[in-house]
């Protein structure tokens, strides 16, 4: 059976993080690669990455982060349920098992948000075109409700829903990859609830938990997005989201959120992705296949039959995926 066809917002995530990704983010954005970015405001080159978007007319997101580096609200003048005693975010994994343990002050976080969202109005000098996770921490349970709350007194229409099907039967993800892109889906089904009830939308697919750093190729990215897409009728045009984090690896000490890069960003994966990404094979794949590349503004500016992202299309053609082995 044939694919329905596919409008395709490409994000690159981390932008601001450091001088080295934000070159790459651009160049994939100029070589028509990635079509929207996420922006860290606690990043150490956020402004100068403010002014690359404004320069190059990068339609640009918040991407909100309580998990690493230094915070940008009133939590870094006091005591806080969000920081360590050295007046940093706990972690990636720390925030998750604070937030678990019911640690974690949702007043704080609410608080930090807004904070979060008024220093991109001071850089960008308007409002994101959407906000989403970092480490998808927008999706884990109760944080989900505040930040839906946020968006909504804000006015931000857009988030992410990362939920991608098949994930857990990706056999080349390394088992704690493989773990940390279920716990994620879990916890994005969960929140597709409040974020429903305040009137937030998404796309209808998302991909990018199985392409991450060294796993992406055209062919995966591709096969993510089959997946996606799989069984639904064909006939309409569907809306997706490739989740990326391409640019020239950071080099030590430039760069992060207060601490320094991490690993993550230091590694020889965000050069492979972009260059996956801004090479001739995956856009010619996903123009064989139906898949335009657009930008969200695309997306607000159709009718709703022509396939503006929404909580009802997802309820109705997203099935569990099978559990992770």
């Amino acid at each position: 059976m044939a694919r329905p066809r596919v409008r395709l917002v490409v994000t690159a995530d981390d932008f601001g993080y450091c001088p080295r990704r934000d070159e790459g983010i651009v160049e994939a954005f100029l070589a028509g690669a990635v079509t929207s970015v996420s922006l860290l405001v606690n990043g150490a080159a956020a402004e100068s990455a403010a002014e690359l978007a404004g320069r190059y007319r990068i339609p640009t997101g918040l991407h909100a982060n309580l998990s690493e580096g230094r915070p940008v609200g009133p939590a870094c003048h006091g005591a806080s349920t969000l920081l360590s005693p050295e007046g940093f975010f706990l972690g990636k994994m720390g925030f998750r098992e604070a937030v678990a343990a019911g640690g974690v002050a949702l007043p704080q976080v609410r608080e930090e948000l807004e904070a979060q969202l008024i220093r991109f109005r001071e850089l960008l000098g308007g409002d994101p075109t959407h906000v989403d996770g970092h480490q998808h921490v927008h999706v884990l349970p109760g944080v989900c409700q505040v930040f839906a709350e946020a968006l909504q007194a804000n006015g931000v229409r857009f988030t992410r829903l990362p939920v991608e099907r098949g994930v857990g039967g990706c056999a080349w993800l390394e088992a704690p990859a493989r773990a940390f892109a279920c716990a994620v889906e879990r916890d994005a089904r969960a929140a597709m609830g409040p974020f429903s009830r305040y009137g937030l939308r998404w796309t209808d697919a998302f991909v990018g938990l199985s392409t991450c750093g060294r796993h992406m190729s055209a062919h995966r990215v591709s096969g993510a997005l089959a997946r996606a897409l799989e069984g639904i009728p064909t006939g309409r045009t569907l809306t997706a989201e490739l989740m990326a984090h391409p640019g020239y690896p950071s080099v030590p000490p430039a760069g992060g959120c207060g601490e320094g890069p991490d690993a993550f960003s230091c590694s020889w994966e965000r050069l492979h992705e972009l260059r996956v990404l801004t090479a001739p094979t995956l856009r010619t794949r996903l123009a064989q296949e139906g898949v335009q590349l657009c930008t969200l503004h695309d997306l607000d500016s159709k009718s709703h039959g022509e396939g503006i992202p929404g909580e009802a299309t997802l309820e109705t053609f997203l099935e569990p995926s099978p559990p992770c082995p």
